[in-house]
């Protein structure tokens, strides 16, 4: 209990496995409280004070399961290890910490989803500067992001959304209020670092052993960035957890603010870019509808790159031009992801090989998926068209050398546990053959010296056994014990029945037979060991081919998604131009395969289309429509072909999206103050290039209060001197159509209805011109409302509109129009107004703004 209490003091913060035997065991606060998270039994032991410790444990084999357990549970696990053989060990048995698991230092596989990276990130602010370094232990990928500017905060939610790291680490001594705010979400484990963590002029040389690299040159960090703090802290960190410094990272990927399209945590919600809103399930997300990659490395990136779509029209078309090739070969195509189905997770094979816990049937999985690489190469080299796909042939090797090591190491037959031997393959090693030739022949040796002693002491029963005890021994009944020759035997035991001795030759016998299972089983770890770090050293070479790898994939699942749903390639392009013919819902239409969907065009740019008022019925789909324009805008700037029968996108860097009514209850806002801190988000961030969705904007408060932040609202964002950005505004504010006479860009456009005797019938067609009611008891009738509720709600509604009809008739000024401005008013803002700094084109908007008022 000393030796448990020792290592305790040093991890008081964490829980600590203690190996005693085959149990991994739990003591006083820490027992209390695995017992109660993992509902184990909780027992106690006598441990020399007056009360008995509170005590749990686990089987040593399944330890692991029960450490994820409780990672998922945010907790951090030390994994204390016996570090010698208790039955030859002398006094108490020699314990050490091997590995700290935590949230975001997982290696171990089997702890993690294969479709998703696990990221830890490390966060460093300073004054108007920050960065953020971000690393996936388990696959060796690392990124680093700084930013210097005033919306901290936007930029940090936005980077740590689409990342969605298991846990984030930051000074201690640091404002931790911007993480907490951000986290509220993410629900991430939040650890608070000693700022000796981010020094990183003392911390150099352990950063570097993290990385393959020899220089830090390479690796672009400099002592006084910020970015190199975050770095600092992020890698002592996995050097403290992990307790090696294996060089498992090849590189760091810089960027800056800006090097991909952001997608907030509400738009890739509201979206469902990865996940259902209502379930949080994969199915039913535009993940599900891309995924049909072959690989965990491919599913890892096609995740990626969901949450973060490209911004870069060069890179976009390249990936396009790479999908086209393997649509346009469909031989090629359907053989390319046969191999590639083949193809075991090259990257979490190969942490584990750095971390030296990959054992042979880890070894056998890296050849048996290296095996396919010769035919993915030869596959790739007969599709023509494109660069991308050249260029991922040259970068991916067929590691023939690995797999003809490995062949001819590891037998097939290599057992689970490296302890029960044999999985070095005979052959391979003259000098372990021998040695097994040595301990197969031992039984033949051990038989001849027993004839021979029969022979020669004439005692017919004389018979040699084995104990682990004594080793061999030539055992003689009481009844032959005057024929023993007393100057060659020498008695080791006597028992009731009968004596047993041993003789110089048999003991010599012994230890050649013993002392060879003995090689056997260090020449076998040394042989394993020997490969192992051969491998190790091949970890840029792997690595980049499981890039490759990975990227392909992505690419044959584009294109067999495409070939499927009927996608066509998009044109991308830079004139803020988003032009869709017949486009589809891309999810809504996979669930609804045995029904007809109604496909509609869009038109957005940035003069005279930036927006467009939505109106129409509830149920109309009106939303779906939305949502379908930036899922499509998504789809074709991750390099995806797109549902639609022609679509030109230009370029987006963020989207935004104000869609449906929740309060929060965990930062206790209600629902009208989270749809206008949302809206605030957007005024405070989208640029000209954002794409804006804004689904009935006001509704939360009074009719007239809603109509007017509505109204400015949309007035704000599609001023060209403000906003100008292109967006889509679905309201059932109809007062708001009138926005297309008063505003220049804005266009009003609905869903078609059609009317008939039986009732109405909603078209989800989207027309030009906006809707002159809502149908909202059309609405109820479908949803199956009452009759007599239906009857007294048409009732009410007539009452309603005759009073407001009334109203607007003996005071128009009451009515909820859009207030002209007077001339004064006109001549004051033009005052106001630096007519240098203006462009032509802003000109000729604020002068058609002004009369369009007067």
């Amino acid at each position: 209990m000393a030796q448990y209490l020792e290592i305790k003091r040093n991890y008081m913060d964490n829980i600590l496995f203690f190996r005693l035997g085959d149990f991994y065991e739990m003591f006083f606060d820490d027992a209390v409280l695995v017992s109660k998270e993992l509902e184990l039994t909780l027992t106690s032991k006598d441990c020399g004070l007056s009360t008995r410790a509170p005590m749990c444990g686990v089987p040593y084999h399944a330890g692991d399961q029960y450490i994820k357990r409780l990672v998922d549970k945010g907790y951090s696990v030390v994994v204390c290890e016996q570090m010698e053989d208790p039955a030859t060990a002398s006094g108490i048995v020699k314990r050490e910490v091997v590995k700290i698991v935590t949230p975001g230092t997982v290696t171990d596989g089997s702890m993690l989803d294969d479709s998703a990276n696990n990221w830890l990130a490390s966060v460093y602010i300073d004054s108007c500067c920050a960065a953020v370094c971000l690393a996936d232990v388990s696959t060796g990928t690392a990124h680093l992001y700084s930013y210097d500017g005033r919306e901290l905060e936007s930029f940090l939610s936005g980077l740590l959304y689409s990342f969605s790291p298991s846990e984030i680490l930051f000074p201690k001594e640091s404002d931790d209020s911007i993480i907490s705010r951000i986290n509220l979400r993410l629900m991430a484990s939040l650890n608070r670092l000693d700022s000796s963590y981010f020094d990183f002029s003392k911390n150099k040389e352990t950063v570097l052993a993290q990385f393959t690299n020899d220089s830090f040159a390479s690796l672009g960090l400099f002592d006084s960035e910020p970015s190199a703090r975050a770095a600092s802290a992020l890698f002592l960190y996995i050097e403290r957890t992990q307790r090696l410094s294996v060089g498992r990272f090849v590189s760091i990927q810089r960027h800056s603010d800006g090097a991909s399209m952001m997608l907030g945590y509400t738009a890739r919600t509201n979206l469902e870019i990865t996940k259902t809103l209502r379930s949080g399930e994969k199915r039913g997300s535009l993940l599900w509808v891309l995924d049909r990659t072959k690989t965990a490395m491919g599913k890892r990136l096609l995740k990626t790159c969901l949450e973060q779509p490209l911004v870069n029209p060069a890179a976009i078309i390249k990936r396009l031009d790479a999908v086209d090739a393997m649509y346009n070969a469909t031989v090629e195509l359907r053989e390319l992801r046969g191999e590639l189905s083949g193809i075991y997770d090259l990257e979490r094979l190969m942490t584990k090989v750095m971390y030296r816990s990959a054992g042979p049937h880890d070894l056998l999985a890296l050849a048996g998926a290296s095996k396919r690489l010769p035919a993915v190469k030869e596959l790739l080299g007969r599709l023509s068209g494109s660069e991308l796909l050249a260029s991922l042939n040259s970068e991916m090797s067929t590691l023939e050398d690995i797999v003809n090591l490995i062949d001819n190491a590891i037998s097939q037959d290599a057992p689970q546990m490296m302890k029960d031997g044999g999985y070095i393959k005979d052959g391979f090693s003259a000098q372990l053959d021998e040695q097994r030739a040595v301990a197969a022949g031992g039984r033949e040796i051990i038989d001849k010296i027993c004839l021979k002693e029969r022979e020669l002491t004439g005692i017919k029963n004389l018979k040699i056994g084995y104990n682990r005890v004594f080793g061999y021994y030539i055992e003689v009944t009481r009844s032959f014990y005057d024929m023993v020759p007393k100057d060659r035997y020498i008695r080791k035991q006597t028992l009731a029945n009968c004596e047993r001795f041993i003789t110089s030759e048999l003991k010599e016998a012994e230890d050649s037979i013993l002392g060879a299972k003995d090689r056997i089983a260090a020449l076998e770890s040394e042989i394993f060991l020997e490969v192992r770090e051969y491998l190790s050293r091949r970890l840029a070479e792997v690595q980049r081919t499981a890039s490759a790898i990975a990227y392909v994939d992505l690419i044959a699942s584009f294109a067999d998604a495409a070939i499927e749903n009927g996608y066509i390639k998009p044109d991308i392009a830079i004139d803020g131009v988003i032009s869709i013919k017949n486009g589809r819902h891309p999810v809504v239409e996979r669930v609804l395969r045995e029904e007809l969907f109604v496909p509609n065009d869009a038109y957005l740019d940035l003069n005279d289309n930036r927006m467009i008022i939505l109106t129409g019925p509830n149920m109309s789909g009106k939303s779906t429509y939305m949502r379908q324009i930036a899922l499509i805008v998504v789809m074709a700037q991750i390099g995806s072909f797109v549902p639609a029968d022609y679509a030109k996108i230009s370029i987006v860097d963020q989207i935004f999206t104000r869609v449906g009514a929740s309060d929060d209850l965990a930062s206790g806002q209600s629902t009208f103050m989270v749809e206008m801190s949302e809206v605030a988000d957007i005024l405070k961030n989208a640029t000209k290039n954002s794409l804006v969705i804004l689904d009935e904007v006001g509704r939360g408060t009074s009719t007239f209060d809603g109509i007017s932040i509505a109204r400015s609202v949309a007035e704000y964002i599609a001023s060209g001197r403000r906003i100008g950005c292109k967006t889509l505004f679905a309201t059932h504010y109809h007062e708001l159509i009138a926005l297309e006479s008063a505003c220049s860009g804005i266009r009003n456009y609905s869903v078609a209805v059609r009317r008939s005797k039986d009732g109405v019938r909603f078209l989800r067609k989207i027309v030009e011109g906006g809707a002159d009611q809502s149908y909202g008891i059309e609405v109820a009738k479908l949803a199956g409302l009452p009759e007599p509720i239906l009857k007294r709600a048409k009732e009410i509604l007539s009452e309603l509109e005759e009073k407001r009809r009334t109203a607007s008739g003996e005071k128009p000024e009451e009515q909820v129009t859009f207030s002209s401005i007077s001339r004064e008013d006109a001549v004051n803002m033009l005052k106001k107004t630096n007519i240098d700094e203006l462009s032509d084109g802003e000109l000729r908007e604020l002068v058609r703004d002004v009369i369009s008022r007067l």
